[in-house]
């Protein structure tokens, strides 16, 4: 390839993501986190009638296990422009935790809006390991799966960063415990996009009052406020799989000073209760 083809593509690279044709451009993403109910909070937004609902159930995956098949793929992930949809986006809760997602969202979507769905981190973690169990990748008990997870992590965000193709299972599947570093991935969140473009919703009071958490998310979104009936959860767990009293204990004493630095941060204006 000579010099004026490699400055082109160079160039190309550092260009936000056109418009597909007609095409919609994502205006928002939801970003996190996984079993925080950003499933259920992407149906919700796709019921205002002014959200052009993403073409890929939830969401697509791009910025994190698709990255590889390419913008012409993501943006036939979206409706065609049409005069009665004002915004579209799409929900990947594991954008917010893979290491390279928020950066190639930066350099393809600029001024997206980022909403960040965060449960209280043990309830999330447990309801985490039980989805695992469900489906067929965890065979672990608990406490043996949260004292494998640092072997398990082992090399992975690094051949995560070096291999475009490498979906990083077990990053993606055993990080019980570093999901709920909240603070951690919101602070490099906030370091690649004004603080302005970030709503951090607290999950619990979405569920018990999604119409006043979808009001917020409405003027996040510009959009007219509309009141909306009958919203259920999706995706819910109904128990907890078995803990240890010992396990619980050592679990809130772990999240307990990372909650607090969560709280220290812009946007952040509600807590979990104290145990």
């Amino acid at each position: 390839m000579d010099l004026k083809k490699r400055v082109a593509n160079a160039i190309s690279t550092l260009r936000p993501m056109p418009r597909e044709g007609t095409r919609m451009r994502p205006d928002y993403l939801v970003v996190g986190t996984k079993r925080g109910g950003s499933t259920s909070f992407a149906d919700w937004l796709e019921q205002h009638p002014a959200v052009a609902p993403c073409l890929s159930r939830k969401g697509t995956h791009y910025f994190d296990t698709n990255y590889r098949r390419g913008r012409a793929w993501y943006a036939s992930r979206f409706e065609k422009v049409s005069a009665g949809h004002k915004v579209t986006g799409e929900a990947s809760p594991y954008y917010m935790f893979h290491p390279l997602a928020g950066e190639r969202i930066r350099q393809e979507l600029p001024d997206v809006k980022l909403i960040a769905v965060l449960r209280e981190p043990v309830d999330r973690l447990l309801s985490h390991y039980r989805y695992e169990v469900e489906r067929g990748h965890e065979s672990e008990s608990l406490e043996s799966a949260l004292s494998l997870e640092e072997s398990r992590m082992a090399g992975e965000i690094e051949r995560l960063r070096t291999d475009v193709n490498y979906e990083g299972y077990a990053y993606r599947h055993f990080s019980y415990l570093r999901r709920g570093h909240y603070a951690e991935q919101i602070a490099h969140l906030q370091a690649l996009f004004p603080v302005e473009n970030i709503l951090v919703l607290q999950s619990e009071q979405m569920f018990a009052h999604p119409n006043e958490t979808l009001a917020a998310a409405w003027r996040f979104l510009g959009l007219e406020p509309v009141h909306l009936d009958h919203l259920t959860p999706l995706n819910a767990t109904s128990s907890r799989p078995d803990i240890e009293s010992g396990t619980l204990a050592m679990l809130r004493d772990y999240y307990a000073p990372l909650n607090e630095s969560l709280y220290g941060q812009p946007g952040v204006d509600w807590r979990w209760p104290d145990y």
